[in-house]
């Protein structure tokens, strides 16, 4: 019986440690016992450098195995059967010969076909070596399987069979994917490693894709992509676009939306459209652009105004060409009506002129194609203003395809309803690039693939599995997540919520080798988690406190680190993987790191210079420098990886914003430069404030010290002249320990202090520690607050009134009887996420025995009102329903019921995309010091829980806010 599986599940990751370490999985679904010496046989069509029981050899010895296809095969077909020759050549170091005939003198074969066209695949097929089974009907599926005699005189083969040509062709890559080869070999210079030999084990794998038409936008492309397009190839045409068809056929993608912003697919080379019909990639028009026409094409034809209602027959007849001109070729049609240049058709909801236009647009089709206008496939675009139209029940027929939109900013705004079922299907428009409001962000990679993987489970489950495209931008800086968004799209089902936080590794080992993945797919988490919590664009130097929780500095921190780390990671690969690691891994890094570096040295410099600090110019000094590095990070990218083959990709501006639209040139922040004395003196500043003491008529107070706080602080001894001077500090207090004393300053120096808690006194108090210098005696309050805690079980412990923790770490989860609480690795600004699943679960009572909850245990030392500050992810009313909820109690209290959507204002909006995370604040009161219960309770599926915050004060401003509490009392 023949061993048949849908989709082999051996993670990348693992394929490479096998080919390195000849390692072999073993499989339960071995059909005889392995030979001697050899491993036993692993799972169907698994590849290997080592020799494995029955193994069908790719390649060995220094002879390739010759490749047989029919030559009546579609073209597209032909053209990925030499890419697999290429493509094992490199791998190999022999070049397989490609036969149309059977070969007299060869014992293996590879033999690649389709169902419906290859003689090779139908002789197989009719002697009962290969079965339809699983393929035929289906879309663009294949299987790979090992067969004995297929052919007198042919030992074995391999055979490649489609349902039809694309899944002919996506067996091809899938081949070469597995067998060492990465996607992201032109676009990222990931070198095709060498080996002697691969083996490919015996048994039947068969796959489909789940979603049909999964693709990518070329979008916002001016200017790198454009100028990098026309240097390299001369323009937006067929040299250029074959480039980006084979990588997307490579990554099992079938469906483009082209770049439009200023060029025309069909009108700037004919050849465009050929190329992708014989490649066999299906062409659409983005979602303001009917019936085949290029936004520009208007401007460049057209007559009149861009208003249906005033020039209805000369855009028909501009419509009508474009019908006209995709002809044969494969394609996806949009229908419905925007307004010129990517805006609403007019103001308001002018339902009975759209659908008049979708009508007559249905005309054009049927009158051109002489067939009924369902047999076209089309997509009516629920994007921005248009999803309003539907909301107002307007609806598209039946074979369209509702294609509903997030908010540009990766927050799927809706799906249908569960169950619901249209011909035509539902599909979702995404972005990981975007150019409007609040800001564009266009630069380098800020999209979490964790975030990708909730949001695109939603589609999935709710059924939003006819098109899945994705606006990439210039595509280059995106190439992580575009690797996981097919991935998914193909299959959502091989990347469960539990192999989630595997697949960094894995995308790295496939361009990396396994050596060193692990540590890349972390830093690959890292830079995307740091990235995505404030885009570049919306950075300004005030975005992270300098004076609240060292945030600013350790933001910078985190980032120098994590760059330090890319380029000691670097610094161990062989010298064939630099050009590649420093595009898709070192300079998104280092980009990011200098960039948020250089924000902070600017809020320093104004800081400074308010507080007279003679460290002032020299922060504008580095401000100066950082801007610099920024250039020369750039000229890198653009002149020294690859030889300059990817001049311009970088040349997207992205310091000095001012508003939504890009500046036209990178802005370095404003700094100021202050007078200095010669004469030096002594400035005093604590963290929680940006005012400062010279002298003893003014006294800080540091933030208050507590055994389960902060235990260890620090304050600044900064110089306000020229002049160096000494200083020496002391405590009024045997429980205040000081680090520094009599130190010379030249511009700062740092003084910690910290707390002997056995000394300290109980309750509330305060002690001053004086710094002095010459006649200079300056005063700093050190409060304490010593308690202890005993809960009989481990709780967070306020600190100053505030208590922080991560919604996944509750100490009590209850699961409901039909959902239950899973965690999202990495997904947020600073912990995992926490929510319930299946996604598609009815909305829960919350309070009820059985109602899924999250409990936490806290410690306060007041009674008193309380704010409980709940951090979400920026989830929309996805389902339609006026919102999402969820509830909060405290201790016995019946819950408070939130809706994180009830704020519809785009000012609401806009804060929560550019913060990342929706923040929901609820009041409660405590009556007693001691132990309380925090309660979070699931209403809404797709409330995805970050954070919690216990706050009986105003909270410090911070971006992030607070760090987590400590856990004591156990």
């Amino acid at each position: 019986m023949i061993q048949q599986a849908r989709r082999s599940f051996i993670p990348g990751v693992f394929l490479r440690l096998i080919a390195l370490f000849s390692f072999v999985i073993p499989s339960a679904c071995a059909q005889t016992p392995a030979p001697a010496l050899i491993a036993p046989i692993a799972p169907a069509g698994q590849i290997s450098a080592e020799r494995v029981a029955q193994g069908f050899p790719l390649f060995e010895d220094g002879v390739a195995t010759t490749i047989l296809v029919d030559p009546d095969e579609d073209p597209g077909i032909l053209r990925a059967v030499h890419n697999l020759q290429s493509d094992l050549e490199a791998r190999g170091s022999v070049r397989p010969e490609i036969n149309t005939a059977v070969p007299k003198h060869a014992s293996n074969l590879i033999i690649v076909g389709s169902l419906a066209n290859s003689r090779w695949i139908a002789d197989l097929m009719a002697s009962g070596h290969v079965t339809d089974t699983g393929l035929s009907g289906e879309w663009e599926a294949f299987a790979q399987e090992v067969v004995e005699r297929p052919f007198d005189g042919i030992e074995r083969a391999l055979v490649i069979t489609g349902s039809d040509k694309r899944g002919t062709i996506f067996g091809v890559y899938d081949l070469l994917d597995r067998a060492g080869v990465s996607p992201w070999n032109w676009w990222a210079d990931v070198p095709i490693a060498q080996v002697e030999a691969l083996y490919v084990a015996p048994g039947r794998r068969v796959e489909k894709p789940e979603v049909k038409y999964r693709g990518i936008f070329l979008n916002d492309e001016n200017p790198a992509l454009l100028d990098w397009v026309n240097e390299t190839f001369g323009g937006f045409n067929h040299a250029f676009y074959e480039r980006v068809f084979e990588l997307m056929l490579r990554q099992k993608a079938n469906y483009l939306w082209p770049a439009m912003w200023g060029k025309a697919f069909y009108d700037d080379d004919p050849m465009n459209a050929v190329l992708a019909d014989e490649y066999g990639i299906v062409i659409g028009t983005s979602h303001h652009e009917p019936l085949g026409r290029a936004h520009i094409e208007w401007e460049r034809y057209g007559e009149g105004d861009w208003n249906y209602a005033a020039n209805k027959n000369r855009l028909q007849d501009f419509w009508r060409y474009g019908v006209e001109r995709i002809g044969e070729h494969e394609a996806i049609v949009t229908i419905g009506m925007r307004g010129d240049g990517d805006e609403a058709m007019a103001e308001g909801t002018a339902i009975d002129l759209l659908e008049e236009i979708v009508s007559d647009q249905r005309k054009i089709i049927e009158d051109v194609t002489g067939a009924p206008a369902e047999e076209t496939p089309q997509l009516w675009a629920l994007y921005k203003e248009v999803q309003d139209y539907y909301d107002k029940g307007m609806d598209a027929p039946g074979d369209v395809t509702l294609l509903f939109a997030d908010d540009n900013w990766g927050n799927i705004r809706r799906l249908p309803e569960l169950g619901s079922e249209r011909p035509g299907g539902y599909g979702v428009y995404y972005h990981f690039d975007y150019v409007g409001d609040p800001r564009n962000y266009k630069w380098i990679n800020t999209t979490q693939i964790e975030r990708v993987w909730e949001q695109m489970n939603l589609a999935d489950e709710y059924g939003a599995k006819q098109i899945w495209i994705v606006n990439v931008g210039d595509l280059k800086p995106m190439e992580f997540p575009i690797s996981f968004f097919m991935n998914m799209a193909w299959d959502p089902s091989d990347w469960p919520l539990e192999r989630l936080a595997d697949y960094p590794e894995t995308w790295a080992a496939e361009q990396f080798g396994p050596e060193h993945a692990a540590e890349i797919g972390e830093m690959l988490t890292a830079y995307t988690r740091f990235n995505a919590r404030r885009k570049p664009e919306l950075l300004e130097p005030g975005t992270y406190s300098l004076v609240n929780y060292d945030e600013a500095d350790r933001i910078v921190a985190d980032y120098e680190a994590l760059a330090e780390r890319a380029t000691s990671i670097g610094e161990q690969l062989p010298e064939a993987y630099q050009d590649a690691y420093k595009q898709l891994v070192w300079f998104p890094i280092h980009a990011a790191a200098n960039l948020n570096a250089l924000y902070v040295a600017a809020a320093k410099n104004q800081l400074y210079a308010k507080q007279g600090r003679a460290e002032t110019n020299a922060m504008a000094d580095k401000v100066d420098a950082l801007f610099e590095k920024d250039d020369e990070l750039t000229r890198h990218y653009h002149e020294d990886i690859a030889n300059g083959k990817w001049n311009h990709m970088m040349a997207q501006t992205h310091i000095g914003y001012t508003y939504w639209q890009q500046p036209e040139q990178d802005n370095k922040p404003d700094t100021v430069r202050i007078d200095v004395p010669q004469a030096g003196g002594p400035g005093i500043a604590v963290a929680g404030t940006e005012a400062i003491s010279t002298g003893s008529d003014t006294k800080l107070a540091m933030p208050v010290f507590e055994p389960y706080g902060r235990s260890v602080q620090t304050f600044d001894v900064f110089n306000r002249g020229e002049t160096p001077f000494m200083f020496e500090v002391a405590s009024d207090a045997d429980w205040v320990e000081i680090s520094a004393s009599g130190e010379a300053v030249t511009t700062q120096s740092q003084v910690t202090v910290s707390i002997d808690w056995r000394l300290a006194p109980e309750g509330r108090a305060d002690a001053t520690v004086w710094i002095t210098s010459g006649d200079v005696r300056i005063p700093v309050s050190v409060p304490t607050h010593k308690f202890g805690v005993a809960t009989g079980r481990e709780a967070f412990v306020e600190t100053d009134g505030i208590v922080s923790f991560a919604a996944s770490a509750a100490q009590t989860v209850r699961n409901g009887e039909d959902v239950s609480w899973k965690v999202i690795p990495n997904l947020g600004r600073t912990d995992d996420s926490i929510t319930v699943f299946p996604v598609t679960a009815d909305s829960q009572v919350p309070g009820t025995v059985n109602s899924p909850s999250l409990s936490y245990d806290i410690y306060v030392t007041e009674p008193g009102d309380y704010s409980v500050y709940t951090t979400l992810a920026p989830s929309l009313d996805f389902r339609g329903k006026g919102g999402l909820r969820y509830a909060v109690s405290v201790n016995d209290e019946a819950p408070q019921v939130v809706n994180i959507n009830a704020d519809t204002s785009q000012a609401a909006w806009e804060k929560t995309v550019a913060d990342y995370a929706n923040v929901q604040a609820t009041r409660h009161s405590i009556e007693a010091p001691g132990l309380q219960r925090i309660t979070l309770w699931a209403v809404d599926p797709g409330v995805v829980f970050q954070h919690v915050i216990v706050a009986r004060r105003p909270l410090p401003a911070s971006y992030l806010g607070p760090p987590p509490s400590v856990q004591a009392g156990e």
